[in-house]
């Protein structure tokens, strides 16, 4: 009996031993709800990321479609003679205002954005503004002190993708978070001229409205080159950038489609350089132009019929035989303006060729590719 008594004794447990047992385990669970907190916390700050990403996605559409307005009662204005502007004039508004954030949005998807870059965007709706001042100003000091603003948008947006460009080249770290290194040679380059041809542009849009004339270049044509470098050179390079970076993705043949896109890219500056130097290689550089951008039109909508989204197609098959008809027009132009013909005038071309290229071809194939994308991004599931 007494025996049973002690190994019942020795079998029991002492209170304090299960009540320091108990406050450890309490202390465990009240971790795991601090960690489960922590998680929580970190999930408000993914939250918070998802939210600024989602603003800024939405910059560009706010951004082009306030321009859009704008330039759209520029030319009810002008229309009705109350604004001093010309077709050439509304012409190149219309890509300070919608096509260079639709056109900036589409390279930072492609290509990232550094902080020159992203300033760049941040400031292009002051820049368009302060060109709207600048064509409504008779040219002078103060009008081309209204386009300077534009011009620092241009070169912010030249200068990050040619530090991007040399970083990405340079650099060969894992632990530079550069997205330029994802994409292909041929893609990044173009992207980079395509922000150079953006700050020529600015350039000859500050020297139109100064009232200077570089080389003896008269007007309209020095402001003529403004439209070129904007729309030929800026616009153009980026649907190309974008459509043989889909090309790539999608595993389409690329091996005549890379000899076309760096075309597309270099030859604006030859067309331009050709004003001044030869009406030969003026002509000759405009051929060769128009013949690598009608086969960019035959890319862009083979690519389009490729496309995931329905809105996607339609915009870049309307884009393909917007530029396949402009270019015709440009390159009848260049053979006209070399014999002496008059055949086709600037203002014809203006009223033509501008209006195709610029809301047919470039506003369908930026909004096209951008739509596009963002189809793509948001088919990814959110674990990937």
């Amino acid at each position: 009996m007494a025996m049973t008594v002690e190994r019942s004794k020795e079998k029991q447990v002492p209170p304090f031993g299960r009540n320091d047992k108990m406050e450890f385990r309490n202390g465990k669970l009240e971790f795991r709800n601090d960690k489960m907190e922590f998680r929580n916390d970190k999930m408000d700050l993914g939250d918070d990321r998802r939210d600024a990403g989602e603003r800024q996605d939405l910059w560009a559409p706010t951004c082009a479609t306030a321009g859009a307005v704008v330039w759209a009662g520029m030319a009810m204005l002008a229309r009705m003679g109350i604004a001093r502007v010309g077709a050439i004039e509304l012409l190149f508004l219309f890509a300070p205002l919608v096509i260079a954030p639709l056109g900036i949005e589409l390279g930072r998807g492609m290509g990232g954005t550094g902080r020159l870059e992203e300033l760049g965007r941040r400031l292009q709706p002051v820049g368009a503004g302060m060109v709207v001042v600048a064509m409504c100003l008779p040219p002078g000091s103060t009008a081309g002190l209204a386009a300077v603003g534009w011009m620092v948008v241009c070169g912010l947006m030249a200068g990050g993708g040619v530090v991007g460009l040399v970083r990405s080249s340079l650099v060969r770290s894992s632990l530079v978070r550069s997205s330029w290194k994802d994409a292909d040679r041929s893609v990044r380059a173009t992207l980079v001229v395509a922000r150079l041809d953006l700050a020529v542009g600015g350039a000859w849009l500050v020297a139109s409205r100064l009232g200077m004339r570089p080389m003896g270049i008269q007007e309209p044509i020095g402001l003529l080159t403004a439209v070129h470098f904007h729309f030929a050179g800026f616009a153009t390079a980026m649907i190309a950038a974008a459509t043989l970076r889909f090309a790539t993705v999608t595993g389409l043949s690329q091996r005549w489609l890379k000899p076309v896109v760096l075309m597309v890219a270099g030859m604006p500056v030859v067309v331009a350089v050709g004003f001044v130097i030869s009406p030969a290689l003026k002509m000759m550089a405009a051929i060769l132009f128009s013949a690598s951008v009608a086969g960019l039109a035959i890319a862009v909508r083979a690519c389009g019929r490729k496309a995931e989204d329905g809105t996607a197609r339609i915009l870049l098959q309307v884009a393909a035989g917007a530029v396949f008809a402009g270019m015709v027009l440009s390159a009848s132009y260049a053979v006209a303006d070399y014999s002496g013909s008059e055949v086709l005038t600037i203002p014809q071309m203006a009223r033509t060729h501008g209006i195709l290229n610029a809301m047919g071809f470039c506003l369908a194939g930026l909004l096209g590719w951008l739509v596009e994308n963002s189809s793509c991004q948001l088919s990814v599931p959110s674990g990937q």
